[in-house]
């Protein structure tokens, strides 16, 4: 006699109503803290998209090194030298992609009075991989490390989500003519492939119009040193 008890698991089909769209910029360099200068013009162009908290803005990122150019400390006085391969990348609903598309393409930016001209975008999936980081979520006040990572352990468990590897990397500063905004970045590792999505679409605390609490997907646990400088596009 033989047989066998354990249930065939169900193929998870990840849900497609949430996607990032990845435009073809031109646009030489921009500020390295860049992100409300960004979110601030993008909000000039569809702003009822902002309104209604449809969009995620990433920050724009470069490789740590290239060609013997190193990325700059993080401030308002530096600059990051883009490459044609660097991309603009909103998370937004699937039902708004073509509108925003439509609206996007062509305009130009002022970007800390850097020009940045949008082209074409091509929609990309969220990914179901294990293992996401973000590099930006918004501290509170005299918040140390082990208080942050227990806020998000409560933050994901309202999401449905038990942390089972989490990994703290360095703290950076993002300004705004409201003040200087602290954030700590975070990697979650051994999320199941529907944890994975769920954190994707709904993020962690506010600020995604500036690009906070928005995860991304990479490859394992590393230290996090190599984390930060590793380039996404």
């Amino acid at each position: 006699m033989f047989w066998n008890d354990d249930k065939p698991q169900k193929e998870f089909i990840p849900p497609d109503d949430t996607i990032d769209l990845l435009f073809s910029i031109s646009c030489r360099e921009i500020p390295v803290d860049h992100v409300h200068a960004l979110s601030t013009a993008l909000k000039e162009e569809i702003p009822e998209h902002f309104e209604n908290s449809d969009i995620a803005v990433h920050s724009i990122h470069v490789a740590g090194s290239q060609n013997g150019w190193e990325r700059p400390d993080f401030n308002t006085d530096e600059h990051l030298i883009l490459s044609h391969r660097t991309k603009l990348t909103l998370r937004v609903p699937k039902h708004s992609a073509a509108e925003i598309q439509q609206r996007l393409h062509g305009v130009a930016l002022d970007i800390g009075g850097c020009e940045l001209v949008i082209g074409k975008a091509k929609i990309k999936s969220l990914s179901t991989q294990g293992t996401l980081f973000s590099r930006y979520i918004q501290c509170l006040e005299n918040e140390d490390e082990n208080q942050f990572l227990q806020r998000m352990a409560a933050e994901l468990e309202k999401l449905g989500i038990t942390i089972k590897k989490a990994l703290c990397g360095k703290t950076t500063l993002l300004h705004s003519p409201q003040g200087e905004i602290l954030t700590r970045s975070l990697m979650l590792a051994d999320l199941t492939a529907e944890e994975s999505v769920k954190l994707q679409q709904h993020g962690l605390g506010a600020g995604r119009e500036m690009g906070c609490g928005i995860f991304i997907p990479h490859k394992g646990i590393d230290a996090v040193k190599k984390i930060e400088d590793a380039n996404d596009e």
